[in-house]
């Protein structure tokens, strides 16, 4: 099959060949963090990405996000190939099709909890479907902190308003980046029922990083990565699973 063939309806993202190399290719100082992957991400999918520090996890997300650029090989979202797209094409593309959930949060502090949800709508000049945006705040069990600033939010609440900020547009795929890495247990596991929920119910397509076994026996399909390339994939896994796998892979 071309690698210029369009992928089907059910795909959401995609790389084919996908190579990522820092540094002088010429000398000791060359790090391949992704060489040749090859995967698809399909849609209405939750999906996590595990592997040892340094396996390229992170690096694949933001590439399929379009926060970072291939040195050789392709990204697709949906049916377009990131590379062909102008600077101003990608921003719109990511402004307006994908979600995005970092470890970090990332919310306006000048903000309240609903003016940080509705931001990328704004942003594109958008009216927020109001149904939509009611249904998912209470989703995300913030309807008694839609006023508050993200100071006066607990870290468990300052990433539900994170995850309803990523739903709120509807956006084709959300890419989550160690989502519950600054979360204690219970936390991160409120966050990743209400992503599991948004898969189940509304057939949004999740790509999650993570580490923790836990976290990512929440998706229904674990890839794992080690040394830039695709080991080794699980579907519907639990903890114990996830962590053989690992324990098989060295990670």
């Amino acid at each position: 099959m071309s690698t210029t063939t369009p992928p089907t309806t059910a795909v959401s993202a995609r790389a084919v060949n996908a190579t990522k190399v820092y540094g002088d290719a010429q000398s000791e100082t060359e790090v391949r963090a992704l060489d040749g992957v090859d995967i698809t991400f399909d849609r209405g999918v939750y999906s996590a990405i595990m592997g040892p520090s340094g396996s390229g996890k992170s690096t694949l997300l933001h590439c399929i996000a379009g926060l970072d650029t291939l040195t050789s090989g392709q990204m697709f979202l949906g049916d377009i190939e990131l590379s062909s797209l102008s600077d101003k094409e990608l921003t719109q593309i990511r402004r307006d099709r994908i979600g995005f959930v970092f470890q970090a949060y990332n919310l306006i502090p000048t903000l309240t909890a609903m003016e940080n949800i509705t931001l990328p709508m704004s942003l594109a000049g958008k009216p927020a479907d109001q149904e939509w945006l009611e249904h998912i705040v209470d989703i995300v069990g913030l309807r008694s902190r839609l006023s508050h600033r993200p100071s006066e939010l607990s870290g468990g609440q300052q990433q539900r308003v994170a995850v309803a900020r990523a739903l709120a547009s509807k956006p084709e795929i959300v890419f989550a980046d160690e989502p519950t890495g600054n979360l204690d247990s219970r936390a991160s596991g409120e966050i990743l029922g209400f992503m599991k929920q948004a898969v189940e119910e509304f057939g949004q397509t999740i790509v999650m990083v993570t580490h923790d076994p836990i976290a990512a026996s929440y998706a229904s399909r674990v890839v794992f990565l080690a040394d830039g390339r695709v080991t080794d994939e699980l579907s519907n896994p639990n903890p114990d699973s996830i962590l053989d796998k690992m324990r098989q892979l060295g990670a």
